[in-house]
């Protein structure tokens, strides 16, 4: 699944700047253009989060979040040089998921955006708690796949990627997908890291009778054909 993440921000150096780090994580971005219509752009796009500025055109970020919150539950997190108390109370007060404040660390930003779309989405997406699928029987509850009634148990990473690929079976997912799935709030999951994880995880459906169960495509990602 590719989230989409509309920005609300009226600097266009900053917003081009998150528009090149949120692509090169995989996520769909959209810059808002017309700010006298957020509502339009927003129904228009159908963002999963929105990054929301508080100092806007037209009206603040406080004003276009309730409006935004009159007809959407979409997460929506306030980037900001405003940092006190009282701007942080009233984001949330108006119905914001986060607060973060300008100059903004790329990273922990990144994490936020993480965490929040995972306690948004991830959720519903476990909600199916059994999977069933080319003679696989995967149990997100325990963390568990049963072949040919062999129970296999797997670590929270390798549950995370099996979940990830099962959900989009016969579609390719990407690494930075994948590591988007493993990374915690305050743990960052790298490109070694994932592979490694892969492996493991890969040994253990090998060692069930299930070799190639995960295929590699080159320069993409990974795929449960």
């Amino acid at each position: 699944m590719t989230y989409k993440i509309l920005v609300v921000e009226d600097d266009f150096t900053i917003a081009s700047e998150l528009k090149t780090l949120m692509t090169g994580w995989g996520y769909e971005v959209k810059l808002t253009e017309n700010f006298g219509d957020i509502l339009g752009e927003f129904r228009s796009f159908e963002p999963h989060l929105i990054l929301m500025d508080i100092g806007l055109p037209f009206a603040n970020g406080f004003v276009r979040c309730q409006k935004i919150r009159e007809i959407s539950k979409v997460p929506v997190i306030f980037l900001s040089s405003a940092s006190d108390n009282i701007n942080l109370v009233t984001a949330i007060n108006m119905g914001a998921d986060d607060f973060v404040a300008k100059p903004f660390d790329i990273n922990v930003l990144t994490a936020k955006i993480m965490a929040v779309l995972r306690r948004a989405y991830t959720f519903s997406e476990e909600k199916s708690d059994v999977i069933e699928y080319r003679g696989v029987s995967y149990k997100a509850s325990d963390s568990s796949i049963t072949i040919d009634g062999e129970k296999l148990d797997l670590t929270k990473n390798e549950n995370r990627i099996l979940l990830a690929l099962l959900s989009s079976s016969g579609s390719i997912v990407s690494r930075n997908a994948l590591m988007q799935k493993l990374w915690d709030d305050d743990c960052f999951i790298d490109e070694n890291t994932l592979s490694v994880n892969i492996n493991r995880l890969r040994k253990k459906l090998e060692a069930a009778g299930l070799p190639d169960f995960i295929v590699t495509k080159k320069g993409q990602g990974y795929i449960i054909e």
